[in-house]
């Protein structure tokens, strides 16, 4: 039996249907990240595990035990909120251990917990601090230690880097899976960051509409996405998707397995550019814009009216306008049927 299991969960507010029957298991120590566009329900069914909403039907199972209707403050979780949610007129330590108070836990057991935690999370200097003393990456990491002074079955996290920016969103993402790694307890992540999905999750979990679109590893998403949904949701750029019937060569690419009402994808890596159009150089296009960022060069070309993104590591010359030749790696194409589910590979 997996640690913590949905079994056909669904929400409804009156006639909108948020969440239409969720199935999950979740094995202990897992850190899986739930992700998707805005609206697709992930922090609902988030919400929906925490106890913060009633489930419409189905069944909640955690570690054995059924907590379907059990309420939040008897589900062992613990949840760190987008918004902080910190007591502004507390000190650091207070709000850490402002649950375990609650709980009546000795007072000398409170304070080797909250220093503990405050150690791991670089805090011991803050303790007696209020909140707006501290700078917004701080101020997440007292809401995370306030969960982790609890020892918690499950974490639960609600977008927590949202609100930093570039800089500390990618400092505090590695904080969280070295904690991770160091607790070793079950958590799930909601993000619409793919970049957060893609390094954190031992498994990640698309959604789409209140549906699970598919579930795996991050690079099984990314190397064999089960739709076209996942497949251009995963990765970025988004993976270049072309339909059928757009370029006479596609159906010879795949060696005639294309349908000729399906789509062909390919990942930018997998689109190399040539300067100059001409005989050998592949299909002849234009380029349309050059993205360079660095370390990787976007190269967006027009062929024959259809946009493609080709990712190279090498810096380029090339420039709006200039005529170019384009060829597509035939090893990694993926195809779709005309419903766009993935067909299997040759």
């Amino acid at each position: 039996m997996a640690f913590l299991e949905l079994r056909g969960i669904r929400k409804s507010f009156g006639d909108a249907h948020i969440i239409k029957g969720v199935d999950l298991a979740i094995e202990k120590g897992e850190f899986i990240v739930f992700v998707g566009p805005s609206g697709c329900g992930k922090s609902t069914l988030l919400r929906l595990i925490a106890g913060l909403e009633p489930i419409t039907s189905g069944t909640l199972m955690l570690d054995g035990r059924d907590i379907t209707h059990a309420p939040s403050g008897k589900r062992d979780l613990a949840m760190v909120f987008q918004s902080y949610a910190l007591y502004p007129h507390m000190s650091v330590y207070d709000n850490m251990s402002f649950a375990l108070k609650l709980a009546k836990v000795p007072a000398d057991e409170i304070r080797r917990k909250v220093e503990a935690a405050a150690e791991k999370l670089n805090l011991s200097s803050y303790l007696q601090r209020t909140p707006r003393e501290l700078s917004g990456g701080q101020r997440q990491r007292v809401a995370i230690g306030r969960a982790i002074v609890r020892a918690p079955k499950v974490f639960l996290f609600d977008e927590p880097l949202s609100n930093l920016d570039a800089a500390l969103r990618g400092n505090t993402r590695v904080e969280i899976k070295k904690l991770h790694e160091a607790l070793g307890a079950t958590t799930i992540y909601v993000t619409h960051d793919q970049v957060e999905a893609m390094t954190l999750a031992d498994r990640v979990v698309v959604l789409k509409d209140g549906l699970i679109e598919q579930v795996g590893s991050p690079l099984e998403l990314y190397d064999r996405p089960a739709n076209q949904f996942v497949a251009q949701f995963i990765g970025m750029p988004s993976m270049n998707m072309l339909p059928a019937g757009a370029l006479p060569v596609l159906s010879e690419l795949t060696g005639g397995r294309l349908p000729q009402d399906g789509y062909l994808g390919v990942r930018p890596e997998g689109v190399r550019v040539h300067a100059g159009a001409g005989a050998g150089a592949g299909l002849p296009g234009r380029v349309d814009l050059v993205e360079a960022l660095g370390s990787d060069t976007l190269i967006h070309v027009d062929v024959a009216g259809r946009m493609l993104i080709a990712r190279q590591n090498e810096r380029t010359s090339l420039a709006h306008g200039d005529a170019v030749g384009v060829e597509i790696d035939p090893a990694v194409l993926h195809l779709f049927n005309r419903e766009g589910r993935a067909l299997p590979a040759a």
